[in-house]
């Protein structure tokens, strides 16, 4: 194929994925009183990790910005069809880089791409039920002084929101990007190995970075982060055999 056929192609895909991602925006428009329950389960005093706390604050949101909920609305439409979506989205993306890999890349990169759905899914997770309300308790907890009272915005609420949830849904794809760098080459399983407290440090920094409230939530993201590390050490020791 010439490189105008590849353009081509490229922008069906593109199409075809922009088509899927505009589809799955409806059902969240449509159903909105469903899709802001999930978004503001973590809100509430029944939501499962608080009967852990020992101290609960109690979180009312306001609005400030008279277009703020509308634009809100639109803008958690468009995450729920990308999270949602992203299965399909990536089946078009194999699709058309597929046939330009030679049979010992597809054998690494097949699997390798099933896995990190199931990561990116599983750090969504992670950041929904545990590391969002750890913050969002220590946040609603600290005060400069107790004549300021803690009054959070929907706007402020939805950043957390999205960047806790996908970033460390993000985050989790980390033993598919060590898993990449062995094939290629540049990381070695030795290497791997012997830099198991490299790892952990950086870790530390990646967690503080994510959750900049107290240490308590930053060990619990960062547990499982390097558990992650070790696991593409097993995934790569595997591949080797």
């Amino acid at each position: 194929m010439s490189f105008w056929d590849h353009l081509e192609e490229l922008r069906g895909t593109l199409i075809r994925s922009a088509l899927v991602l505009c589809v799955l925006t409806v059902p969240a428009l449509v159903f909105k009183n469903i899709l802001f329950r999930i978004i503001l389960y973590p809100c509430s005093a029944s939501f499962p990790l608080y009967r852990l706390m020992p101290f609960r604050a109690e979180l009312n949101l306001i609005n400030i910005d008279i277009s703020a909920q509308f634009f809100t609305h639109l803008k958690a439409s468009l995450c729920f069809a990308l999270v949602v979506g992203m299965p399909l989205v990536l089946i078009e993306l194999w699709k058309f880089i597929k046939p330009a890999l030679y049979p010992s890349e597809k054998k690494v990169l097949t699997p390798a791409a099933l896995l990190s759905l199931v990561l990116f899914y599983l750090g969504a997770a992670v950041g929904y039920f545990i590391v969002l309300p750890v913050c969002l308790q220590f946040f609603l907890n600290y005060s400069v002084s107790d004549s300021i009272q803690n009054t959070i915005s929907l706007s402020s609420y939805m950043s957390m929101f999205f960047s806790m949830v996908l970033l460390i849904g993000l985050t989790f794809e980390l033993p598919i990007i060590i898993l990449v760098l062995n094939s290629l080459g540049v990381l070695t399983l030795p290497t791997l190995r012997k830099g198991r407290k490299i790892a952990f440090v950086l870790v530390l920094i990646l967690a503080a970075f994510i959750t900049p409230s107290d240490p308590f939530s930053m060990f619990v993201l960062a547990l499982p982060l390097y558990l992650l590390y070790e696991f593409a050490i097993l995934l790569c020791s595997l591949k080797r055999h």
